[in-house]
């Protein structure tokens, strides 16, 4: 495992123009507000992909699609359209021309995404929705900072630098509750674990750890240190990456 032991000072000016940062991990770790930080620091664009599942999850839902019938989420796969919003200080996803930024957070969309996650027409799917969405922002000569569950391994396997965040159960139970509002720490943690099984297990585009990620263990640090650790590696990865989507 390599872990920066220490927080750094970064360099955004040195980082590759238009460097992909694929950013994996388990449930609260601090994926989502390290990312955000890191692509608005080195002017990066950014993409949630999880985001794009519980879009689906909450059209599935509004559509009355009975979430834990696979062939019946599969058959209506295609049908919500989606834009992602790639501003790091302000993201957004839109399904159907309406932005869903807020619903897709509720607890009914929490308790459904997982079921939806697995189904391999809606990976698909969103497989070529997401490798798009960073195609065409390389091809604009802009980097993106890009998190989820199967970046590294899957999405976008050629990223110069490759993240796996975790943390301290209880520490991500307790970052989870304080952002919900101070729901159930105990409660947050089982339901954290029990999401990182359902992906870890998987059969398409499972949860791990890729192949040259460098793994981040966020339990010590503060927000602004994770920041400066990933920043730091941004600024010393080679390459601009691969700026043609795969078939």
């Amino acid at each position: 495992m390599s872990t920066p032991t220490t927080p750094t000072s970064a360099h955004p000016d040195s980082a590759p123009a238009t460097l992909v940062i694929a950013v994996d991990g388990t449930s609260g770790s601090g994926k989502s507000s390290t990312c955000r930080g890191v692509a608005d620091r080195l002017d990066l664009a950014y993409l949630d992909t999880g985001a794009q599942f519980r879009a689906v999850t909450w059209w599935m839902l509004r559509a009355g699609v009975d979430v834990h019938d696979a062939e019946a989420v599969a058959a209506r796969a295609d049908e919500p359209q989606l834009v992602s919003g790639t501003d790091p200080l302000a993201p957004t996803i839109v399904v159907d021309g309406e932005d869903v930024s807020g619903p897709i957070r509720s607890d009914e969309v929490n308790a459904a995404v997982s079921p939806v996650a697995v189904v391999p027409a809606v990976r698909a799917r969103l497989l070529e929705l997401q490798r798009g969405i960073i195609a065409a922002t390389l091809a604009e000569g802009r980097g993106i900072v890009v998190e989820g569950r199967d970046i590294g391994s899957v999405v976008w396997p050629d990223a110069p630098l490759k993240l796996y965040l975790t943390a301290d159960p209880s520490a991500r139970a307790a970052r989870r509750s304080a952002e919900e509002g101070g729901s159930d720490v105990a409660a947050t943690e089982q339901s954290l674990l029990a999401r990182d099984a359902i992906d870890s297990g998987r059969t398409t585009a499972p949860l791990v750890r890729a192949d040259g990620a460098v793994e981040i263990d966020t339990t010590p640090y503060t927000l602004e240190q994770v920041v400066d650790q990933v920043s730091a590696l941004a600024a010393g990865a080679r390459g601009p990456g691969v700026v043609e989507a795969r078939p």
